[in-house]
């Protein structure tokens, strides 16, 4: 198990949990109900050990390069207040959850949330250093697009990383592309755990 520090210097960020991205939305993984206990015990893990949680969440326009009818690669999915966005309804996310929306710009997919923003409009990294975060938990989908650019940018910027690898699902597009990205995760210097450990808190 990865120690990454005491309580206060760490987050939790669940990635985009959200309808489109689950069975029956516009864009599934399969796995996504298979996750959500897991999900949920970490969640639960993180608030019990006062662990900071944030939820990112895709945020998009109507009308954005990141859909097919304007250029891009996807259907559309998790559109600005509609049920599509919404979180998944068994994702239990505890009281004072920050939430990061991401895929805002019309012009740029954000699949990471280091794209994102807080309610009160300030960008993750930001946020998490006001706090005094050093280390990241990461969780949630799709592990080859979203949890995977997350995951990269955190590194990029100083942040130690570890992936919950029993939380997370990806699209498998093609097959074996969540099984890649989690490769290229942890080439860059991730860690894969299925647990949350911090010092002075077990």
């Amino acid at each position: 198990m990865s120690d990454m520090g005491t309580p206060r210097e760490m987050a939790l960020l669940v990635v985009d949990v959200q309808r489109d991205f689950c069975p029956g939305g516009a864009l599934p993984a399969a796995r996504c109900p298979g996750i959500l206990e897991a999900l949920n015990r970490h969640l639960r893990a993180a608030a019990a050990r006062g662990v900071a949680i944030y939820a990112s969440r895709d945020w998009h326009p109507a009308e954005t390069t990141h859909f097919a009818a304007f250029g891009g690669p996807w259907p559309p999915h998790c559109v600005q207040d509609t049920p599509g966005a919404e979180f998944h309804p068994d994702l239990l996310l505890p009281r004072g959850t920050v939430v990061v929306s991401k895929g805002m710009d019309p012009a740029h997919p954000g699949y990471s949330a280091f794209d994102g923003r807080t309610p009160l409009g300030r960008p993750l990294e930001d946020d998490l250093r006001a706090r005094g975060v050093h280390a990241l938990y990461l969780m949630g989908l799709t592990t080859e697009y979203c949890v995977k650019q997350t995951a990269l940018d955190a590194l990029r910027a100083g942040f130690r990383v570890t992936v919950l690898t029993d939380a997370i699902a990806g699209i498998d597009a093609k097959p074996g592309d969540a099984d890649r990205a989690l490769a290229d995760i942890a080439a860059a210097g991730a860690a894969l755990d299925t647990a949350i450990t911090t010092r002075g808190a077990d």
